[in-house]
């Protein structure tokens, strides 16, 4: 029995869904317990944490349970823990996740205050991971040591999204309202019960963080919880003597009780002494860290077959259209595609999306395939958020298909599609007529603009002898047959 009162579980049985070996313990509380793990066929080390349905339905944290996964499928950050996959059986629900082999941040401080150096070395990865999940509508609410734990290279990883909150939450007043977090760590707008921002409250509890790595304990500590919370609320705290004056004028900010003025993400990237020994292209990399998004960079660049200086012909148009994509079931982050055709080359465009990207503040990456029949950028936030994914496909040499992916979260919103839909195919609007829609034929006609029936059962959008400037396509149109192509 521990001294909260809860019993040690039961070990689970050894094999579990015939792939993973269950081994020892290396936590639990009142709701799940986290054993080590290792995958049979393949070796490598996980982390599962086993949350008992029964409890958590009696407890009223279903809500709560799914938050958590669909969190965790948002973030892929080095300094993250990654969910790997999520399991269930009748009883159980079970997540399966990266192991982080040197264990809780807390057990180093425990044997005392570390070292400025160290201190700053586990500070910028904190702050990266937050300003990532923060650029994708999450919170986390509960970071603390215990929360923050090391993989094999002593590199920091925040874990334990269970308290988290995402932008969907938010009420009418822009704001949330739950109280949640650990007393010693908690903001005093928590406090406050008037509603709080979720970056604010975890940019506070970052900067109690820094103050225990630092110090070596709390800065906010007293075994009467009014007192305690009297405390942080009159922001009552005291600095050690070893540390430097330029930390604790950046914990003087971090520690700010008025939310209004605390220092933002930004701030803190701008600290001097947050910014020493900082390498500038490091810090942008993980800022931006995006591993969908590398690895569609990354697949672009290895696809240099013989067939990169093609153009798409028929059948490539219709296997755009009716590819079958289950990411946005699990993924919030692809939201919808739109299409157009226009003058090319491949190059113009994509510096044409260089230019807007830059004109609103973006960072865009292009990558051109070596023979030009393809390209495709990324235009991110300055926080990593992916804006939109635009491909570009070549149909002939004047021509080219232009598709644009939205992506999702606070951050691409502030661009709708009519703003891309303008700024994108200004200078580029050509004679071309629209990309052939390929449709069923007995589907019947497209639910807007005007059309003209062409042989073979498939449909043209707009006259197909006059000019027209770029007509969109919505993605989610399906295919419910087999269309037939017009030849030429």
């Amino acid at each position: 029995m521990t001294a909260s009162g809860v019993a040690p579980p039961a070990a689970p049985a050894k094999i579990i869904f015939g792939k993973y070996e269950i081994g020892r313990l290396l936590g639990y509380g009142a709701f799940a317990k986290v054993y080590y793990a290792r995958h049979i066929l393949q070796g490598h080390s996980v982390a599962i944490k086993i949350i008992s349905k029964a409890k958590v339905i009696r407890g009223g944290l279903v809500v709560h349970t799914k938050r958590e996964i669909v969190v965790m499928r948002r973030l892929h950050h080095p300094n993250i823990v990654r969910l790997l996959e999520v399991l269930a059986s009748r009883s159980n629900i079970y997540f399966v996740m990266e192991y982080a082999k040197g264990g809780e941040l807390f057990s180093r401080v425990a044997r005392g205050h570390l070292s400025e150096d160290q201190s700053r070395k586990f500070f910028h990865q904190l702050i990266f991971a937050i300003a990532f999940c923060h650029a994708r509508g999450v919170f986390h609410r509960d970071l603390k040591p215990e929360n923050l734990l090391l993989d094999d290279s002593g590199n920091l990883k925040v874990s334990d999204f269970g308290l988290s909150a995402v932008a969907e939450q938010i009420r009418s007043d822009g704001l949330f309202h739950t109280l949640c977090g650990t007393p010693a760590y908690v903001a005093p707008e928590i406090l406050s019960r008037k509603g709080y921002e979720g970056a604010k409250v975890d940019i506070w509890s970052c900067g109690v963080i820094l103050f225990v790595l630092s110090a070596g304990y709390l800065p906010f500590n007293d075994p009467n919880l009014m007192a305690l919370y009297r405390k942080i609320y009159l922001g009552e705290y005291r600095c050690p003597k070893w540390i430097s004056p330029e930390l604790r004028r950046l914990l003087s900010r971090l520690l700010d009780t008025n939310p209004e003025t605390r220092i933002t993400v930004e701030g803190i990237l701008n600290d001097p002494w947050f910014r020493r020994g900082l390498e500038e292209g490091n810090m942008f990399r993980l800022m931006r860290f995006r591993e969908d998004i590398e690895e569609r960079i990354a697949r672009i660049e290895r696809e240099n077959d013989e067939d990169d200086d093609r153009d798409l012909n028929a059948f490539d148009i219709i296997s755009l259209y009716s590819r079958f994509d289950l990411s946005g079931f699990f993924n919030s982050t692809v939201k919808a595609r739109k299409r157009f055709v226009s003058a090319g080359p491949v190059d113009a465009v994509l510096v044409r999306v260089e230019t807007v990207g830059r004109e609103e503040g973006l960072v865009v990456r292009r990558r051109l395939r070596s023979l030009k029949g393809r390209g495709a950028a990324a235009v991110e936030g300055w926080m990593g958020n992916l804006i939109v994914w635009v491909d570009v496909y070549r149909l002939s040499p004047e021509l080219v298909m232009v598709e644009v992916e939205r992506g999702g979260g606070l951050e691409a919103a502030r661009w709708s599609f009519e703003f891309w839909r303008e700024k994108l195919t200004l200078g580029l609007r050509s004679s071309a007529s629209e990309p052939p829609t390929p449709v069923c034929a007995t589907s019947g006609e497209l639910s807007s603009g005007p059309s003209t029936p062409v042989t073979g059962g498939t449909k043209r959008i707009g006259p197909a002898s006059e000019p027209s400037s770029p007509v969109y396509v919505e993605e989610k149109m399906m295919l419910e047959g087999e269309p037939a192509i017009n030849g030429k």
